[in-house]
């Protein structure tokens, strides 16, 4: 896809609705719809107010679908043209009123994403058929489970799904997605005859309904052999002379953002990659969501080593943990930073929940259990889309499976 060609795309496309079969009104009567769908290529141009009204709506609402975090991966170039995810979000009004939307966009590949389509994207390319530009509804480098077609009910979510496809089939795109979609958005997918697709994650839940007292009172849940394990990864760090300190909410400084980081650039480095996200991404996180913001720094000897930076949810008392990094590397460092500390402070704060984001089986030795997660998927091609449904049936049955072996293996001790 060309600059030109794209930039051709990026024109906004705003229809008065009229009752044709695949934009029909989100209920069926006999008045013709009076919403109006656009397509939006830059969010700031979509009202804020309205935005997270509606998304706080929604039964699973969580902080990275907020109309300040989606601007600022927009603004801030982590998410733009040039790095190939060109915004195209959906919205519907009815009266001047948001009544639906969707954070979509259109993509030159398939980073940032999580969920994996390398090998349908190299299938097209071997028929000679082109796979990019895509349609994605997700949150950029975002593997959050929650909600994805922002509505007040299911039809409302079907009628997204059908302004995708169209907009699809207007531009002649081989596939449109949703990822990481919570529950309703699932049983709307599934009305619409999109093809589902499972992950697994692992999330850390408090106790039911006697929640732990504190870390301890968590260690003694788990198996004897876990428990063991646990404590002598957190005195390996302990004895190194490493502490640390809890920042939360705007008690984070500019310093503590420039020391995280430079933490964060470190660990794509090493990796031979570049961050996703910019630094002025986290300025903005800075100024405009700085409550949904838990960040522990490590230090030894006087000197910052390394840095875990936590989303959470105050409203929900849900956490997420989400990036960090280190100049200096010590055995354990990262189990202590990215999972004992957040669990522990999740403890002490009377949060239900801790996502310790994607992939990661080492996290079930640590008290995080498997969770399915979803996506949602449509392809245009007749013969690739069955393709992809008989491979997807077949990946589903070995996804469940996984998981029931996983919990065969579950860390905690057995009932009393």
């Amino acid at each position: 896809m060309t600059r030109n060609e794209s930039q051709g795309s990026r024109k906004r496309l705003e229809m008065e609705h009229e009752p044709k079969p695949e934009t029909k009104g989100a209920q069926e009567s006999e008045a013709a719809p009076n919403y109006v769908i656009r397509v939006v290529d830059d969010p700031a141009t979509i009202d804020a107010e309205q935005w997270n009204a509606l998304l706080d709506s929604q039964p699973s609402a969580m902080p990275f679908m907020r109309h300040e975090y989606l601007l600022a991966v927009h603004r801030s170039g982590s998410a733009s043209f040039d790095a190939g995810w060109q915004a195209q979000f959906i919205t519907v009004t009815e009266g001047g009123a948001l009544i639906a939307a969707c954070p979509l966009y259109l993509k030159s590949h398939s980073y940032g994403e999580y969920v994996f389509d390398w090998a349908w994207a190299d299938a097209y390319q071997r028929h000679g058929l082109p796979y990019y530009p895509k349609l994605l509804d997700a949150v950029p480098f975002t593997p959050v489970p929650g909600p994805r077609l922002l509505a007040h009910d299911v039809d409302g979510r079907r009628l997204l799904l059908r302004a995708m496809q169209q907009l699809a089939a207007d531009r002649k795109l081989s596939s449109a997605h949703v990822l990481f979609l919570d529950e309703a958005d699932q049983q709307a997918a599934q009305a619409e005859g999109w093809m589902m697709r499972s992950t697994v994650q692992f999330h850390w839940t408090n106790r039911e309904p006697r929640a732990y007292t504190d870390f301890a009172d968590f260690l003694a849940s788990l198996q004897r052999d876990k428990r063991k394990k646990i404590q002598q990864e957190r005195r390996r760090v302990a004895d190194a002379g490493v502490h640390f300190t809890e920042l939360e909410g705007s008690a984070i400084t500019l310093a503590d953002w420039d020391f995280f980081y430079r933490c964060y650039q470190q660990t794509y480095f090493e990796h031979r990659s570049t961050p996703y996200l910019t630094r002025d991404f986290f300025e903005r996180m800075a100024n405009t969501m700085p409550s949904n913001w838990l960040l522990f720094v490590a230090t030894r000897n006087g000197d910052r080593i390394a840095a875990s930076l936590v989303g959470i949810d105050p409203s929900s008392r849900v956490a997420f943990g989400r990036y960090w990094g280190a100049v200096a590397h010590l055995p354990c460092l990262h189990f202590e930073a990215c999972y004992y500390r957040p669990v522990a402070w999740c403890i002490a704060n009377g949060y239900q929940r801790f996502e310790g984001g994607a992939q990661g089986e080492h996290k079930m030795a640590r008290g995080l259990l498997p969770v399915q997660t979803w996506s949602a998927h449509w392809l245009a091609h007749p013969q690739f889309a069955q393709a992809v449904a008989d491979f997807l049936e077949r990946e589903g049955a070995g996804v469940a499976t996984y998981i029931d072996e996983l919990n065969e293996r579950r860390p905690f001790k057995a009932a009393d």
